[in-house]
């Protein structure tokens, strides 16, 4: 179809089931016809031919300044994408989002994350309840549990203050303040030592607790329906050892547990006091929750005025999202990008490479966030996808995965778009004499920019004396795009804003690629399984009914346990 062939027009799928499918688009037609037309075009000749690109392609908002000149977009592909996002209704949705209407389709709920964060005196409804008075409660209510036990007030049975805290939980009620945590040490009481449990393999807790002391231990066991097994068990275990290590009865574990659950019947039947119990709500979906009570232990970590910080910060990008026109926004900018390399470039991966230290955990955090928001094959009204959704989010921090897999990113035939995400300022506890270092962290992460955009020519390598036969070798094609996010510093602010952006992103895709971001059928089965399986393994159950593998497999492990 030429490119001035108009399609028939019908109503947004986004909107009306049986619409048009996304990839019958004339809009997604024409951004396929355009990507033919890019063919070889590479960074070096964008950059060639539009001196100014460097200036005009960046956006700034709040603390981050975003240089998305390395991607293979010029100003045609922008307005392309930007109709797509227009016509596929990403506006409409986000609008629903925010006044709290059901976009949660499967499991009817509003979606409301961005309620957790809204100033006092806001209002945001939902089944015209406003929701905004009850997330301040609970605010309230952890910020003087915190200020306790960072104070040492709180005690535990025997009376003596704490010293560690765990935190219990599994899935956003462990990789959300997990991750905050590391990213924010730098402002947390390092009188206060934080473990993070959620593998249900015993090995986990142990870690968490074979050096601390029971009377100075306190669980914060975070579960919205206070069932989870891995959460659970590990919880019960953590009871157990306690109440063993203090010789003392189930009165104890008030001063020992708080719970962040919905479900306080479970709750004081476990022997936590409902009084200690913090709760959140259907709206909030765990990838979304850790600025919720499930942050309850990064509160304590941090403090309560450094939460609110990054409570601000969420809201400023919040803010953004909800008002900067689409071309100046910068979620839909990072989210239609993705939307271009999925769809026409076929790339099936995505990294995010943090050049700190501290942001360890932050690609860890993403893969939940974006992998079991859009890993889907159907669409919001049950017709299956035909389009490429959610990519495989990976990373780690820089430099390391520079020794490890950038040879790949830089000469390899997989085609694998990248964020590298830097701060000006040094951490700020670093030690005398360390801060020199962060110039040349930097210089690293801005180098690996230019080198995966530009590359090496045959012809420059030749120019260097290389030996003939070695210059393919040597030769990097470049062209391998990348955005560039640089903050002046790492703080809760900041934090704040870089997880709602990329929460903000991974809305815009689903939008488009009309799916449900919102639930994770996905993660049941295999879990309604094992609980099946396990009496299998324990108490010898028939195997008849299981496939030929995993009875094979059921039989292998419990000759391997003496069964």
């Amino acid at each position: 179809m030429s490119a001035s062939t108009p399609l028939p027009r019908t109503e947004d799928s986004a909107d009306t089931p049986g619409g048009v499918p996304l990839d019958r688009r004339e809009e997604w037609i024409r951004l396929r016809e355009h990507r033919d037309r890019f063919g070889a075009t590479h960074l070096r000749g964008l950059f060639a031919d539009d001196p100014g690109r460097a200036e005009r392609y960046t956006l700034d908002v709040g603390s981050l300044h975003v240089d998305y000149s390395k991607n293979l977009v010029t100003d045609e592909t922008l307005r392309l994408l930007n109709r797509l996002a227009s016509v596929t209704g990403v506006a409409r949705l986000r609008d629903a989002m925010l006044r709290g209407d059901h976009i949660n389709l499967t499991e009817d709920r509003a979606v409301l994350h961005t309620a957790l964060r809204a100033p006092r005196g806001t209002v945001v409804r939902t089944d015209g309840h406003d929701v905004v008075p009850e997330v301040h409660r609970v605010l309230e209510k952890m910020a003087g549990f915190a200020e306790r036990v960072r104070s040492r007030t709180w005690t535990g049975h025997t009376g003596k203050t704490v010293t560690r805290v765990v935190n219990i939980g599994i899935g956003g009620s462990d990789l959300g303040p997990a991750m905050a945590y590391e990213a924010l040490r730098p402002y947390t009481d390092r009188g206060l030592e934080f473990r993070f449990v959620s593998n249900v393999d015993g090995s986990d807790l142990n870690e968490a607790l074979i050096d601390a002391d029971p009377e100075r231990t306190l669980f914060v066991v975070a579960s919205k329906t206070f069932t989870t097994v891995e959460t659970i068990t590990n919880a019960t275990a953590a009871r157990n050892w306690l109440l063993s290590g203090l010789e003392a009865g189930l009165e104890a574990i008030s001063r020992h547990f708080v719970a962040v659950s919905t479900n306080a019947d479970e709750v004081e039947a476990f022997g936590i006091d409902t009084a200690n119990m913090f709760e959140f709500w259907d709206w909030v979906g765990g990838r979304y929750s850790y600025d919720s009570a499930i942050g309850l232990s990064l509160m304590v970590a941090l403090g309560p005025e450094r939460f609110r910080e990054m409570l601000a910060g969420f809201h400023l990008m919040d803010t953004h999202f909800a008002t900067a026109p689409a071309e100046r926004n910068l979620p839909f900018l990072l989210g239609l990008l993705g939307v271009w390399y999925g769809g026409h470039f076929d790339a099936q991966t995505h990294a995010v490479l943090p050049y700190s230290h501290h942001m360890a955990r932050f690609p860890a955090y993403l893969q939940q966030l974006d992998m079991e928001s859009n890993g889907k094959s159907t669409q919001r009204d049950g017709r299956p996808v035909a389009w490429r959704t959610g990519p495989v989010v990976w990373g780690t921090p820089g430099t390391n995965g520079q020794h490890a897999y950038f040879q790949l990113l830089h000469q390899g035939t997989r085609f694998v778009p990248a964020d590298l995400i830097g701060f000006a300022e040094p951490s700020p506890d670093l030690m005398e004499g360390l801060s020199a270092q962060h110039d040349l962290l930097t210089a690293n992460m801005l180098a690996q920019g230019q080198a995966l955009a530009f590359g090496r020519t045959e012809a420059e390598v030749a120019a260097e004396g290389v030996r003939p036969d070695l210059v393919p070798h040597r030769t990097f094609p470049g062209n391998r795009p990348t955005t560039t996010i640089l903050a002046e510093r790492l703080d809760p602010s900041t934090l704040g804003q870089l997880v709602a952006l990329y929460e903000h992103k991974v809305f815009v895709q689903g939008a488009v690629w009309n799916i449900n971001s919102f639930d994770q059928w996905g993660v049941q089965l295999g879990k309604v399984l094992a609980k099946r399986l396990e009496p299998a393994l324990t108490e010898g159950d028939d195997v008849s009914s299981l496939d030929p593998s995993t009875a094979a497999l059921v039989r292998r492990y419990r000759a391997l346990r003496g069964r």
